[in-house]
């Protein structure tokens, strides 16, 4: 997909460090080799899962095709009766063609291969047959020197650039579905995606927002460390609600978050910003508003979603994992017009703009708290403010497992399981003359929950467990 030779060459030079890395922290016992055109990753059996999983969410690889790799192949004679050996459960009852190609100096060529291998397999397995044109089953093999690779499955990887070859962003992270997918096709195309957050004044938004910036990164962009900053934006919202007519705060939200990470972005040298927005999804993402906020920054905005429909966008969330985040993410934004203007006035938003104090901009960028995303999950336990327990025999509890894929924990005292995503409408059915305490495999996710139940629905019952 890409037009020039030495393009491609810095490209698959640097898809080829980021799988270093990546891989190298699975088993050192990983080879990587680079050629032309592929990157070939030779990996032990017993790393085979974790390693398929991280090629699959590694951008910059377009497919993965699995390989049995055998050494010594050196004659038509041994390669053919070790392909029909593993060939032949699978081709069992079915029609099957054999697709060879082959790279070095040998006395056969690729034709050859596939007559020869294709007319002992059927007739030393049960096969029903080879069929050229239209098979059940393709056999596919490669043959480099005297080492043959028979292919054993193919995935259909994420497509896009490497992580490093498109400079950096910094996206605006509200945790919701759009922003969390904008982020993500941002990170696929090869972009290295920073988070920023602007907290208008929950502790368990904040959590909730440093969680799925945390999944996004480590399934999408671990081969590059990068920042999440956290904005202080309660007093913004209190300076909105003092100067700003309501039918403009929504639009005024957003140029002074516009205005924030532009600031910030520069002390990043970042050239570039990302949002979740979606043109006409809400009154301040029509065309006449979008250009009212973007009159604020001399960045670069990126909205990958602009023509997006909502059902696509939660399709793509539910493909990638955000979508549980996105519907329990909590939300502490006071800022909603009665009325908000959809087509606004050039004038009038000057107007409005000039009412407001930006010293107190100033002081939300000055107090902004930007940590490397590694360090979150240290970051939410030490500032967490649900209480942790850690003994057991300390009280008499209740357990509630959250994790939504892992077998219920097993403890000395009574342990049920309730998956977050539905921990909201489960949690009020318990009883409530109980202490819980809610359990996940880092405490970010227990956290955030545990502080919602205590803000929203006003449970003093709930705290965090973390052995």
């Amino acid at each position: 997909m890409v037009k020039g030779s030495s393009a491609k060459k810095q490209m698959v030079q640097q898809l080829y460090s980021n799988l270093q890395h990546l891989l190298g922290a699975i088993d050192e016992n990983i080879a990587i080799r680079k050629f032309s055109d592929k990157i070939e990753v030779v990996t032990p059996v017993t790393a085979l899962e974790e390693v398929r999983n991280t090629l699959l969410h590694t951008p910059g690889i377009e497919q993965v095709l699995e390989a049995l790799q055998i050494d010594n192949m050196d004659s038509l004679e041994k390669i053919k009766e070790k392909v029909c050996e593993i060939a032949a459960p699978t081709i069992e009852g079915k029609s099957f063609v054999v697709r060879a190609k082959r790279t070095g100096s040998h006395p056969f060529n690729s034709s050859e291969m596939e007559r020869v291998i294709g007319g002992y397999t059927l007739a030393h397995s049960n096969a029903a047959g080879v069929d050229l044109h239209e098979p059940e089953e393709t056999v596919r093999i490669e043959l480099i020197n005297n080492q043959l690779n028979i292919i054993t499955d193919k995935h259909i990887g994420l497509g896009g650039f490497p992580i490093g070859t498109q400079g950096d962003v910094l996206s605006l992270m509200s945790g919701g579905f759009d922003s969390t997918v904008a982020s993500y096709l941002t990170m696929k195309r090869g972009i290295k995606t920073h988070f920023i957050f602007f907290n208008l004044g929950g502790a368990a938004h904040e959590i909730g927002v440093k969680q799925v910036s945390l999944y996004l990164w480590s399934r999408y962009g671990a081969s590059h460390p990068v920042k999440f900053i956290s904005v202080p934006f309660d007093a913004v919202v209190e300076e909105i609600f003092r100067s700003t007519a309501e039918t403009y705060m929504g639009v005024t939200l957003k140029r002074l978050m516009l205005m924030a990470a532009e600031k910030i972005a520069n002390d990043m040298d970042i050239d570039a910003l990302v949002t979740g927005e979606s043109v006409a999804q809400v009154s301040s993402q029509t065309l006449r508003n979008l250009a009212l906020i973007d009159q604020v920054t001399n960045k670069l905005v990126l909205r990958p979603l602009a023509t997006f429909n909502k059902p696509d966008i939660i399709d793509i969330a539910t493909k990638i994992g955000t979508r549980y985040f996105a519907e329990n993410m909590p939300e502490y934004c006071g800022v909603i017009s009665k009325n908000p203007i959809i087509h606004g006035s050039y004038k009038r938003m000057e107007k409005e703009a000039k009412r407001f104090d930006y010293t107190v901009l100033e002081k939300a960028v000055e107090d902004a708290v930007s940590i490397d995303v590694r360090d979150i999950v240290n970051d939410v336990n030490k500032t967490a403010s649900v209480e942790v327990v850690h003994d057991l025999s300390s009280g008499d509890y209740t357990v509630i497992d959250i994790r939504a894929d892992s077998p219920c924990i097993q403890t000395e005292c009574e342990s049920i399981q309730i998956p977050f995503h539905k921990l909201k409408t489960e949690f009020k059915k318990l009883p409530q003359d109980r202490e819980y305490l809610l359990y996940c495999d880092k405490g970010i996710m227990s956290q955030l929950h545990a502080q919602y139940l205590r803000d929203s629905e006003k449970r003093e019952n709930v705290r965090v467990y973390r052995p």
